[in-house]
């Protein structure tokens, strides 16, 4: 199975308990998971893998969290030829829904602007919010999880997920 480095950022451990959900599953899948918190780690680990998953929540109104604004032009600037990634997000739809996940957008799309192959898109389904900047059609392009509306179905949906993305890893 695949080596993968999954790199989060968290202010309010939502992410952190999301990474940890994530890193569990994929591990059932017999998949090995180099766990990073991007505070510690900034982002010279990244370039050492072939498959990532990098997730942050959305902050304020569409900004990165604190660690990840801070590295954001550096990971602008990072090649990811080759290199398989999933994303995935926290926010609050109904407070924020003008920007709900934006976090995930701001991310995935220089890391597809610079080679890397995104999987793991998510429905728009059973989410109530106006505007994403993750948003690609009708789809998300990570995961998207809300623990402040909907934390009764953030487990579930780390489970969909994962078994969707495990099988893209090589």
């Amino acid at each position: 199975m695949a080596k993968i480095g999954m790199f989060w950022g968290s202010t309010t451990e939502m992410t952190s308990l999301a990474s940890e959900q994530i890193q569990a599953e994929m591990q059932n899948f017999g998949h090995e998971i180099d766990s990073f918190d991007i505070g510690s780690s900034g982002l010279e680990p990244i370039p050492e893998y072939s498959n990532v998953i990098i997730g942050c929540p959305t902050w304020n109104i569409g900004e990165l969290q604190d660690h990840w604004d801070m590295l954001y032009d550096d990971f602008k600037e990072l090649k990811f030829d080759e290199v398989i990634g999933a994303f995935f997000g926290v926010g609050d739809q109904i407070g924020y829904s003008c920007n709900y996940l934006d976090a995930v957008g701001l991310l995935a799309r220089p890391f597809m602007e610079n080679g890397g192959k995104l999987v793991g898109r998510w429905p728009t389904e059973g989410y109530d919010f106006e505007e994403s900047v993750a948003l690609e059609g009708n789809e998300f392009l990570g995961l998207a999880l809300d623990y402040d509306n909907q934390d009764m179905e953030s487990e579930e949906r780390i489970k969909k997920w994962t078994a969707i993305i495990q099988s893209e890893f090589k």
